[in-house]
């Protein structure tokens, strides 16, 4: 396995199997669009084939916020996403505040990271969930 802080030759075809359970994934296009749009992005690789990534969008001074992390599903449980963290983690940190929201059942995985729980207001406009509206704008 291999771990990248960049996307240089990484297509829309090595990006697939990503967003499990959302009702209305982005396409691999789309996919391959955010990772390029990211501020930092740390991506996992088997071969030829993502199967994990996170991604962190920052003003490069105080803040960055921490706004996916995926793992393929067979390659959950076996340490990628931590190694992820660690070192999309070593990426910013030069930045005062690292924030990110997490589902309930996950923040015993950011505490690890020395991450603590705090509250936090969201949007979420779920038809736009798959960012395609977005992509037929550019």
């Amino acid at each position: 396995m291999m771990f990248k802080t960049d996307i240089n030759g990484i297509t829309a075809e090595m990006l697939g199997g990503f967003f499990v359970d959302w009702p209305n994934p982005p396409s691999s296009e789309t996919h391959l669009q955010l990772l390029k749009n990211s501020t930092k992005v740390v991506v996992a690789l088997d071969g030829n084939q993502v199967v994990g990534f996170i991604t962190a969008i920052s003003d490069g001074v105080l803040s960055a916020y921490i706004p996916l992390l995926e793992i393929l599903p067979e390659y959950k449980n076996k340490g990628v996403g931590t190694k992820l963290v660690n070192i999309m983690l070593e990426e910013l940190s030069d930045i005062y505040m690292i924030d990110l929201c997490c589902d309930d059942n996950v923040v015993p995985f950011y505490n690890q990271f020395k991450m603590i729980k705090t509250n936090g207001m969201i949007v979420r406009n779920y038809d736009h969930q798959s960012g395609s509206k977005r992509m037929l704008m550019k």
